[in-house]
């Protein structure tokens, strides 16, 4: 358990992508990325969530919130068939990609 499981409840891991995309290629890296996260949520039980939004001046720099139940969910959706099929397919699209390590303090949510 990480030294913050008190606060999270758990070895629940945060992870936040910085993109920014080759505005010619928005629009496909945008289908190819939505398929990815609605396969990886379907059929990984350790993906908890990804959220993607876009800056509204710059719709080509975006940001992906993505929430694992562990440290080993997350190695095993970078396994995926799904994801290397992600990737293979948008890396010529990104022009730039920054990973950010964070440590969850706290995560609420409104469950529907």
């Amino acid at each position: 358990m990480n030294d913050l499981a008190w606060i999270t409840g758990g070895d629940v891991v945060v992870r936040i992508a910085e993109l920014d995309v080759e505005p010619e290629q928005l629009d496909a890296f945008i289908v190819a990325v939505r398929e990815e996260m609605e396969e990886a949520v379907r059929v990984e039980p350790g993906v908890l969530a990804i959220y993607a939004v876009a800056e509204k001046d710059r719709p080509a720099r975006l940001r992906f919130f993505e929430i694992y139940a562990s440290d080993e969910a997350y190695w095993a959706h970078r396994e995926s068939p799904h994801f290397k099929a992600y990737v293979a397919t948008t890396a010529p699209m990104i022009r730039s990609r920054r990973l950010i390590e964070t440590v969850p303090v706290q995560l609420s949510a409104k469950m529907k």
